[in-house]
């Protein structure tokens, strides 16, 4: 994947071998496929798992590669190239896969640092996307298209509000990538009303599809009762209403209304043997406004709003007579004809609503790439301290994340059904071992050998159109070297 990126073209020129003869290529190398293959800390790395791998085989170097003064010296060479490495990687992909970058995914994560730094820089608390908030952490705002690729990545400090980062990333791919008419596929606590505005009065089109809470639905209801239900699929069904130079696009989903009728029935459920085993029990009005604080915490507040309490005054008792619970009737009635619905808004007027629709189902691609990057690559937890290792160590996964989609990519057409963890599980099955044969005058001839593939990995391989390197010579080693194999 890295020779099909050509990684080597971008890397060589910028990353210059030292006066010593550190070659920081192979270094990035070993940075790089170290999360890919077997992810860990970079302590690992330098201390068990360049040992164990056949990195040293692959690259022609020893020990020193991985040594944790170069590994580290390496981070703090990589950031002032991060734009310029995405400008080429979007060339690649284009010249490979042919990709489109019309469409854009933002979305924001988050993620913690294990030990327990001082809140300094970029490490601050904050919403932790992993219920971490016992950590600092930094926040990771990422782009990518519906194919996977990631167009541009930054980290921001841990308590960054994620309604306030849009504006600047607009710019900042308008800055590296031309103005054109993108479409900006969004959740909706990411963009404010102000950045919605200047979006449509851009003089460049500058569109976005963006999710809009359903309080918002009661405003358009009447509008969307007189429009007919359009069927994008068995189950889905979309209608839309222009208003304002905006198009609102209504999905109904029966496989998700009968989800939300689940939880609803079953947290309601809940709820009310909770108030009345509340209404048992002898309490003074403050325990009882500390366990219905609770309660609702619990039952959350789509369940929590279809109830009607009746409290005791400041001074009174708490018996049945003072407190008392009951449904309202029309809440639940709204909440029942708007479960399984969620509204979409949109400026791209005139358009069909199914591919608007579509266009906002592939928000599950960068939810994807964090899943990746979270659990393939070990992107978390960070142990760095200072904000441009961290930022390096991101940068690192990242680079291991665009081998990994390029080959995701490479098997949807050559190998549908695999994905790439099992296709690195499979050639972990591999093994580069070395052959110790004394010779008679007291030298060890040492044979590097990798195992031959099993017959699903030769598949695979050829498949994949991949062909395995030459098998290392001999080399001849003065003196005894125990432990023949």
């Amino acid at each position: 994947m890295w020779d099909q990126l050509r990684l080597d073209d971008f890397w060589s020129p910028r990353l210059a071998a030292s006066r010593q003869g550190t070659r920081w290529l192979n270094v990035l190398k070993t940075f790089v496929a170290y999360p890919l293959i077997d992810p860990g800390s970079e302590w690992r790395l330098h201390r068990q798992w360049y040992e164990q791998s056949a990195m040293a085989d692959l690259l022609g170097e020893d020990f020193a590669v991985a040594h944790k003064d170069n590994l580290y010296r390496c981070l703090d060479k990589l950031l002032a190239h991060k734009a310029e490495l995405f400008s080429f990687l979007r060339q690649r992909w284009e010249t490979l896969f042919q990709a489109g970058f019309e469409v854009l995914l933002y979305d924001l994560t988050s993620t913690y640092f294990e030990c327990d730094p001082p809140e300094a820089g970029k490490r601050r608390f904050g919403y932790s996307r992993d219920k971490r908030s016992d950590c600092v952490q930094v926040v990771i705002a990422l782009i990518v298209t519906p194919a996977g690729f990631p167009l541009a990545y930054e980290v921001m400090a841990g308590n960054t509000a994620d309604k306030t980062t849009l504006r600047d990333f607009i710019r900042r791919i308008e800055a590296q990538y031309g103005k054109a008419g993108r479409t900006w596929v969004m959740d909706r606590g990411i963009p404010t009303e102000e950045v919605l505005s200047e979006m449509r009065a851009s003089e460049t089109p500058v569109y976005y599809l963006v999710g809009t809470p359903r309080g918002r639905l009661s405003q358009l209801e009447q509008g969307f009762l007189a429009k007919p239900w359009a069927q994008v699929r068995d189950t889905v069904q979309v209608k839309l209403v222009e208003q304002d130079g905006e198009l609102y696009i209504l999905a109904r989903s029966g496989a998700r209304r009968d989800k939300e009728q689940a939880m609803r029935r079953r947290r309601l459920k809940k709820l009310i043997k909770r108030l009345h085993e509340l209404r048992q029990q002898r309490l003074t009005r403050d325990q009882l406004l500390l366990k219905l604080g609770a309660a609702r915490k619990e039952a959350g507040p789509a369940a929590w709003r279809i109830i009607d309490l009746q409290l005791p005054d400041k001074d009174q008792a708490v018996t049945p007579e003072t407190f008392g619970f009951r449904l309202n009737w029309q809440r639940l009635r709204e909440a029942r004809r708007r479960e399984g619905s969620y509204l979409l808004r949109s400026n791209v007027t005139g358009s069909d609503p199914a591919q608007l629709w579509t266009f906002y189902l592939l928000l599950v691609e960068i939810e994807q790439a964090f899943k990746e990057l979270k659990g393939d690559l070990a992107i978390r937890p960070i142990y760095h301290q200072t904000d441009e290792r961290i930022e390096a160590h991101i940068f690192v996964a990242f680079l291991a994340y665009c081998l990994q989609v390029t080959l995701k990519q490479r098997l949807r057409s050559l190998a549908p059904g695999l994905t790439p963890r099992s296709v690195l599980d499979k050639m972990a099955a591999i093994q580069m071992v070395d052959v110790h044969l004394p010779t008679t005058d007291g030298r060890t001839v040492m044979l590097s050998r990798y195992t031959e593939p099993e017959a699903d990995q030769a598949i695979l391989l050829q498949q994949l159109k991949l062909i395995l390197p030459a098998q290392p010579p001999p080399r001849i080693i003065a003196g005894d070297v125990p432990g023949s194999a």
